[in-house]
């Protein structure tokens, strides 16, 4: 079994779609190991996002990150990190299939209502950025 990180972002919480996500999540095969909500601080965002930190989208995204709670999971199944991006969908929901997360939730390329790890290596970060190892089932 493989873990990863995911975000139901602040657009998506802020909507309502938090329990539809999870649905979507439950519905993949995903078990959840690890689940809570949170709002970032400036700092946090500013540390999780800071590989995007010379881009020009940064600010807003810290911003958007920062503007109300958020929802940080554990997911953990047969290839995870593929799985789940594969639930989100693409980055741009306007390129995203039918059916995923983003295609179904998000608004825009940046307001795109879900994070999730790229990598293994991104995953072994992310996931004890947020929790400790006595937080996962």
């Amino acid at each position: 079994m493989e873990r990863t990180f995911a975000i139901i972002k602040p657009d998506a919480v802020a909507a309502n779609q938090t329990g539809a996500i999870l649905a979507m999540v439950q519905k993949a095969g995903f078990r959840i190991a690890g689940m809570k909500m949170k709002r970032m601080s400036q700092l946090e965002a500013e540390t999780f996002y800071g590989v995007h930190s010379a881009r020009p989208f940064f600010g807003s995204l810290v911003k958007f990150m920062t503007e109300g709670p958020v929802v940080v999971m554990v997911l953990e199944a047969e290839d995870a990190i593929t799985k789940w991006r594969d639930t989100m969908g693409a980055t741009n929901p306007a390129n995203a299939a039918e059916g995923t997360i983003r295609k179904t939730f998000a608004t825009s390329i940046e307001r795109n209502c879900a994070h999730g790890s790229d990598a293994p290596e991104t995953a072994a970060v992310e996931i004890p950025f947020f929790f400790a190892g006595t937080e996962l089932l």
